[in-house]
């Protein structure tokens, strides 16, 4: 029993130490932690949709441009046409004044008094200048004030040398001491001197114009005259009256203008005026226009970083939530390795459970092949050294019933091969036990004659244990020795019949020999005799009956049933005296 442990243990140990061939792998198939499978899952999910959002971003910001720009632009040219309005308003104005007729008839203080009211509340006013350019009347002033020369005599020589309007540039007036502008008209009075009539009106007027449209934000707006001079503007920062920072403004430029001044880049929509050679320049640093991207920008990369933040500690959460339980595994694979008890346990991921599940199960499976393995190695020792007693037996009595050498080597070589037929028989059987039929068969086999007739084997289904199946095997050997030597099949007219019946309670075997000559009694018990009445009789606790009949020998065996399914002591066990 001992010996059969060991032995089992020492094959589990051998299995568990034996190191399993490793081939080396490359470096990209080298096994990973889990974690890292992770953090690739999450970046290969995340990067995309950070580098779709970047250019979704990107496109988005472009096609804001675009529509900024068209925005601007349109803007820019309603501005323009305003400014077209607001002059061609006050050109009206003039011509429908030179037709007054106090004008005409040179009553110029009644000429004054009527265009002051005509005037009054619109933020402008009318100056009368003579032949020399000098001012007649003011309507900034009373009728009778002592003018002097126009503060701006250039516009009005180009009005009489074109004798058409002129829009004058923005100019410092002397009277209103402020930035102003003139639409100048040359007419002719009634008695047929030339006279200039001019509208003036202060450029901040025109900032309520260029503030009356909304621009994007970061958009600034200013009206231009032909010198690049700000008319008016809608950011009160900028002065009146200076030359404009950008060379936009000078150069005569129109549509969209990229520039940079002062290492800053900017963008500009310069829109003309149809009734002036004004212009209205709509502009912006680029670095302002690009901020709503840079801030969509850095938002995006704040959140990006954010949610890789939380996908990290998500991988490190999942890695450990998921690396626990598999160095559990691990851990229990090397148990059932080493032979080992392997429980369950019960993890947050099913596939790991239902491997732990597996895991137990085979270590259960283990324990019950060792255990299966012990007792068939104790089962091996046992009938082992039982076959060895039997054997032993059969050589003892074989040497006291020979009278040579060549006697006891033919007899015991004929009763192991007998001995080993039955045992064929238990192993092919299994544990099923053995069929009393076959076991008959088995054992008749190398003495049968070739006449089928003369042997007849008769009895229902009957299982025999294999002790049991062991005994009877040897006892029918015997019998079949004796048949060949001195019975039914010493001759060539004899007969066997064997036969068989159970009760439920007994199984009851007659053995009947037929030949043609009586056998004669014999006062010699041999080995046969011996294993017939001894072994069987006491081992299975059968009644052994012998007769002898005129025509053949008999043998009856009444043997109770619970001894033929495992009941009967061993061989080596029921007869000590088979070793002396």
């Amino acid at each position: 029993m001992v010996e059969g442990r060991t032995s089992a243990t020492a094959i589990g140990a051998a299995a568990a130490a034996a190191p399993a061939p490793r081939r080396e792998r490359s470096f990209w198939h080298r096994p990973r932690p889990i974690g890292l499978y992770l953090a690739l899952l999450a970046l290969v999910t995340l990067a995309p949709a950070f580098l779709y959002s970047a250019l979704v971003l990107q496109r988005n910001n472009e096609a804001q441009r675009e529509v900024v720009q068209t925005l601007v632009y349109g803007t820019a040219g309603s501005l323009a046409q305003s400014v077209d309005r607001e002059l061609s308003s006050m050109l009206t104005t003039l011509r429908i004044l030179a037709t007054l007729p106090s004008l005409q008839q040179g009553d110029y203080e009644t000429f004054h008094s009527r265009a002051q009211a005509a005037l009054e509340g619109t933020g402008t006013f009318m100056i009368l200048l003579d032949d020399r350019l000098r001012q007649i009347l003011n309507t900034r002033v009373a009728f009778g004030t002592d003018l002097g020369p126009t503060s701006d005599p250039a516009s009005a020589r180009l009005a009489v040398e074109r004798d058409a309007p002129v829009v004058s540039d923005a100019f410092l007036g002397k009277t209103s001491g402020k930035w102003v502008f003139n639409v100048v008209l040359p007419v002719v009075e009634g008695d047929g001197s030339k006279r200039v009539l001019i509208l003036t009106r202060n450029a901040e007027k025109l900032s309520d114009t260029l503030r009356s449209q909304q621009f994007p934000p970061g958009w600034k707006v200013v009206l231009l005259d032909t010198q690049g001079a700000v008319i008016a503007s809608s950011d009160p920062e900028t002065e009146t009256g200076r030359r404009f920072f950008l060379q936009t403004g000078a150069n005569g430029a129109q549509g969209l203008v990229r520039e940079t001044e002062g290492g800053v880049d900017y963008l500009a929509v310069v829109q003309p005026s149809l009734n002036s050679d004004w212009r209205v320049v709509a502009w912006a640093p680029k670095a302002v226009l690009r901020e709503p991207f840079r801030r969509a920008f850095e938002l995006l990369v704040v959140g990006g970083l954010l949610i890789a933040a939380a996908a990290l500690l998500a991988v490190v959460w999942l890695s450990r939530r998921i690396g626990r339980p598999v160095g559990r595994l691990a851990r229990d694979a090397e148990r059932l390795g080493r032979g080992e008890d392997v429980e369950p346990f019960d993890p947050p991921i099913s596939e790991v459970a239902t491997v732990s599940a597996a895991l137990s199960e085979a270590s259960r499976s283990r324990k019950a092949a060792e255990n299966e393995i012990r007792f068939l190695m104790r089962e091996v020792a046992h009938r082992s050294k039982n076959q060895l007693a039997v054997i032993a037996a059969i050589a003892k009595q074989t040497a006291k019933g020979a009278d040579s050498l060549r006697d006891f080597e033919v007899a015991f070589q004929r009763r192991l091969q007998g001995l080993a037929r039955s045992t064929d028989l238990m192993v092919k059987e299994n544990a099923s036990g053995v069929e009393l039929l076959a076991l008959v068969e088995t054992q008749l086999e190398p003495f049968r004659p070739t006449e089928q007739s003369r042997v007849s084997l008769r009895g229902p289904h009957c299982r025999l244990s294999i002790h049991s199946a062991q005994m009877l095997g040897m006892a029918i050997h015997e019998l079949a020795t004796n048949a060949a030597k001195y019975g039914a099949f010493a001759g060539t007219a004899g007969s066997l019949d064997v036969s068989w019946h159970d009760t439920g309670q007994r199984l009851s075997l007659q053995w009947r020999e037929r030949t043609v000559q009586a056998v004669a009694e014999s006062g010699r018990s041999g080995f046969g005799t011996m294993v017939i009445e001894r072994m069987v009789g006491q081992s299975l606790g059968a009644e052994v009956e012998r007769r002898l009949h005129g025509d053949g020998i008999e043998w009856r065996f009444e043997i109770p049933r619970e001894n033929l399914d495992g009941g009967g002591q061993d061989a080596g066990e029921a007869h000590p005296e088979l070793h002396a």
